[in-house]
Order: C-alpha cells, then sequence, then structure tokens
C-alpha cells in the first residue's frame, strides 16, 4: 500500500494558475480541483476555524474543539450503554471515565510535546495552541483510568473492551477538525478526492521542499476518519462473539495502527524519533503485539476450561444488582415523591403517602442492598444515584413539618379558647 501511495504522489497534476490564484485571493477556502471544472468543488468551500464566539467576553469556539467534545459526548453515551453487555455496572465505572479523560487530555499534550523538538515542557498547558497525539491519549487514558477502574474492583480487560469503540467514534469525528484547520494532509495526489489550498500550498512550500505545492494533497484526515468509523462497526457487532475479556481492545489497537500505518507513510506533518516517524512506528508495532498476543490469549483460554468472561462471574453479577436495587429504588422513589405533590396540588391527603415515603425510604429505612443475595465486595456500595435521594425526601418533608407546626399551633389557640370560655 506505501508503494501504492508513493505511485499516486509522484503521478501528479500541477494545477493552472488560474486556481492557484483564486487559492491565494480566498485563503479561507479548500478546493478539490480534480472534481473536474466549473462545480461547487472546483469553486470551493469556505471554511472558518472559529465555530462560534460568545459574544461580551469575545471567547472563541473553535471547530476542532468542538468536534473533539462532540467524539467525547458520543463515545460517553454508546459506552455507558454498552457497560452492562460487559458485566461493567456503569455507576462503578463513572469515575474511571472521568480519569480516564482528564488522563487522556495530559497524555495527549504530553506525547505531542515529547516527540515536538519546536515545543517546551513549558507550554504544557497551552492546549488551544493545538497539539494533541492520539497515542498519548490512549496511553494516557488507559493508565490514570485504569488505576481507578481497578479501585473500583472492575476488571479493567472487560472495561477496555468497552472503551475501545468509544476510542473510534471520538477519532472519527475528532479528525474532521483537522479539515477545519488545514492540517494532517499527506503529499500529492491526482485523486478526485484531492484537495488545495493556500494553508496546504503555503505548508508545503515550507517544509516540504520534495513536494509541489501547486498541486492537490491527500486528506489523510479523511482516510483516517473513514478507517475508524469501519473499524468501529466492526467491532460493535464483534463484541458478543469475543473469546476473552480485553480482546476487543487488542482488536482496536491491531485494526487501528494498521490504517494509520499505512496512512502515517504519506503525512507531512508527523512527529519524528530521529529520521523515523513516531506515529508510524507505534502503530507497527501496535499491530505486530496485538496479534501476537491475540493468538496468546486465544490459546490460553481454550486450554482453560473454567474460564469466564466477567460478565460471567459472581463479583459482575453481584455489582449488576446492587446497581439495579439502587436503581429501581431511585425510580420507585421518584414515582412516589411525584404522586405526594400531585396529591398536595389537588389539596389531597398525603400522609400516608408520606409516611409510607419515611418508612421507605427515610435516614432509618432498610438500604437498597440489604436483598442483595451476595455483596460485590466487603465495602458498603455508594452509588451516584443516591446522591439527590436526600435532597428529594427534603423537598417532600419540609412542607409537611411546616404543616405540621401550624396545626400544632391551631390546636393550641382552640385549647387557650376553651379555657377562657370555661
Amino acid at each position: 500500500m506505501t508503494q501504492v501511495l508513493q505511485t499516486l504522489a509522484q503521478s501528479t497534476l500541477t494545477l493552472d494558475s488560474e486556481i492557484v490564484q483564486k487559492a491565494r485571493n480566498n485563503p479561507d477556502k479548500v478546493f478539490f480541483p480534480n472534481m473536474g471544472s466549473d462545480n461547487i468543488f472546483t469553486e470551493g468551500f469556505s471554511i472558518d476555524r472559529v465555530f462560534f464566539t460568545i459574544p461580551g467576553i469575545n471567547f472563541k469556539v473553535y471547530w476542532y474543539g468542538f468536534l473533539i467534545a462532540v467524539g467525547i459526548l458520543l463515545a460517553m453515551f454508546y459506552g455507558f450503554k454498552k457497560m452492562r453487555s460487559a458485566g461493567i455496572d456503569p455507576d462503578r465505572a463513572t469515575d474511571g471515565v472521568i480519569a480516564g479523560f482528564v488522563g487522556a487530555l495530559a497524555g495527549a499534550r504530553l506525547y505531542y510535546i515529547l516527540f515536538n523538538s519546536d515545543m517546551s515542557i513549558t507550554q504544557f498547558f497551552s492546549f488551544r495552541d493545538g497539539g494533541l497525539a492520539i497515542y498519548g491519549g490512549i496511553i494516557g487514558a488507559v493508565l490514570v483510568g485504569g488505576i481507578v477502574i481497578k479501585l473500583k474492583k472492575i476488571k479493567l480487560a472487560a472495561m477496555l473492551d468497552v472503551v475501545a469503540p468509544c476510542f473510534l467514534i471520538g477519532q472519527a469525528i475528532g479528525r474532521w477538525g483537522n479539515f477545519f484547520n488545514q492540517e494532517a494532509f499527506g503529499s500529492n495526489t491526482d485523486l478526485p478526492w484531492g484537495m488545495f489550498s493556500n494553508s496546504t500550498l503555503t505548508y508545503i512550500a515550507d517544509n516540504c521542499p520534495e513536494l509541489d505545492r501547486y498541486s492537490p494533497v491527500h486528506p489523510c484526515f479523511l482516510y483516517e476518519s473513514i478507517w475508524c468509523a469501519l473499524a468501529f462497526v466492526f467491532l460493535h457487532f464483534y463484541f458478543k462473539h469475543r473469546k476473552f475479556d480485553g480482546e476487543v481492545f487488542l482488536m482496536y489497537a491491531g485494526l487501528y495502527g494498521l490504517g494509520r500505518f499505512f496512512i502515517e507513510s504519506t503525512r507531512t506533518d508527523s512527529l519524528y524519533l530521529m529520521n523515523i516517524k513516531v506515529s508510524q512506528l507505534v502503530a507497527g508495532a501496535s499491530v505486530a503485539a496485538a496479534v501476537i498476543l491475540i493468538i496468546v490469549f486465544r490459546s490460553i483460554t481454550k486450554r482453560n476450561d473454567d474460564y469466564k468472561l466477567f460478565v460471567d462471574t459472581e463479583l459482575s453479577k453481584a455489582q449488576l444488582a446492587e446497581y439495579d436495587a439502587y436503581d429501581s429504588r431511585r425510580k420507585a422513589k421518584k414515582e412516589l415523591v411525584r404522586k405526594i405533590k400531585e396529591a398536595k396540588a389537588a389539596g389531597e391527603d398525603t400522609s400516608e403517602l408520606e409516611k409510607e415515603l419515611e418508612e421507605k425510604y427515610g435516614k432509618h429505612a432498610a438500604k437498597p442492598t440489604d436483598n442483595v443475595v451476595e455483596k460485590s465486595s466487603s465495602e458498603n456500595y455508594t452509588s451516584i444515584l443516591a446522591e439527590d435521594e436526600d435532597e428529594q425526601t427534603d423537598d417532600v418533608s419540609e412542607p409537611d413539618e411546616a404543616s405540621e407546626e401550624t396545626e400544632n399551633k391551631e390546636e393550641a389557640e382552640e385549647e387557650n379558647k376553651d379555657e377562657q370560655d370555661n
């Protein structure tokens, strides 16, 4: 595939002066001159790095950051929906997800700085100036998030199977930020989707004298986005067929590395370690490691008749039972609170409903895990689902206490009045 890309790069078409002049006069436009003539692609698309500006403080939100945020949100939505099928309590995993996000951000930035000779560690917090590397993000997410996941007594390999497709969602969407920044492109090409802009022209002129600045280039960001989307679809459907915990993550490492190895070969803005492209080296190593480990672990699993996926273990079943108990309790309490509020609004007597609320969900009520057959650990289970329970109880009980106090005052006044009449 590398030879094919090199061949494509050599058979390039130098653009006529009219297109070049259009690009110079319209630095905000991206052209696709190989798409024919006199159409929307050859006339160019106007792009702006800034998605919108917050009025008053003049704070600019860039497309790059916005798309990364969208990718992260969609990935988290998918991941939390997928956790139960891997035997993971979404409640327990929340802290690990947050820690993984922080680790990914720090790792992506640190990785980029370490392999970029033009930057120093003092620029670590200058995120808005650009500079994130996906491999550093993956390493940071696994290290930091993995520690928290282990502390929560969740099997890390099972959690990695869940987050692997999530990485692909974020990467497939986030790569389009490179389009708006006009970066992450490759060498020259005659392919119909070859793109050309004032940014590509200028960058090649300053950094790649061996290339033709006046020719279209490979949109490498597009290749990686499509590859990640296809890999996501494959892993999504393969998930239920995995042979051992961690297999989906290893497949992710292998599939992404395979695509990245060839795509990186044509990129013009790679990070280098001496004369070696760092991402291409890591990609190749990821493919080799993934293939070897999948073969080894499949062999071990096949020989081990007692092997169980985490979802089939007693620990996982107990954790999910606790989660279900809290979730059911939360929903039942929410429904009871709703009935009390509706009854009060209608002027009905709510004493029985309030008594039921206190007995079932008050401070002295039985814990939701008291009926769970087996605890998942020796420690008491705490759920973020229960954080608002006291608040909900207070919302209902406070008016009751006030009304009870009013009733007592009225009774006392009536007694005083009777005494005076006597």
